[in-house]
């Protein structure tokens, strides 16, 4: 199982239009094949910059890797991902098959 995480900060003013019309297309990726236990949530600690996490899970590490060149993806990241997001980190874990 692979666990795909990316916190962020975004450019754009909170409450404004072009936050909500961002994280409606962020949830989008939720359908992309493969997608499982999506989540995109509001930040609350005061320890960081960051404003959402996104959590999501892969059977595989194929299933990942289709993820990441689909072309809804590839729009979003292109279309809105680098307009919008100031500053970000992702993660990416592996669960070891027991």
């Amino acid at each position: 199982m692979i666990r795909h995480s990316v916190v962020f900060k975004l450019n754009v003013p909170k409450g404004s239009s072009e936050e909500k019309v961002f994280m409606d297309e962020v949830k989008k990726l939720a359908s992309i094949p493969g997608v499982k236990n999506f989540e995109c949530l509001p930040q609350i600690s005061k320890t960081n910059e960051f404003d959402y996490g996104i959590s999501m899970e892969f059977d595989t590490l194929k299933a990942y890797e289709h993820y990441n060149g689909h072309p809804d993806h590839s729009r979003f990241v292109e279309n809105f991902w680098k307009s919008r997001v100031g500053d970000f980190l992702e993660l990416d874990f592996e669960r070891p098959k027991t």
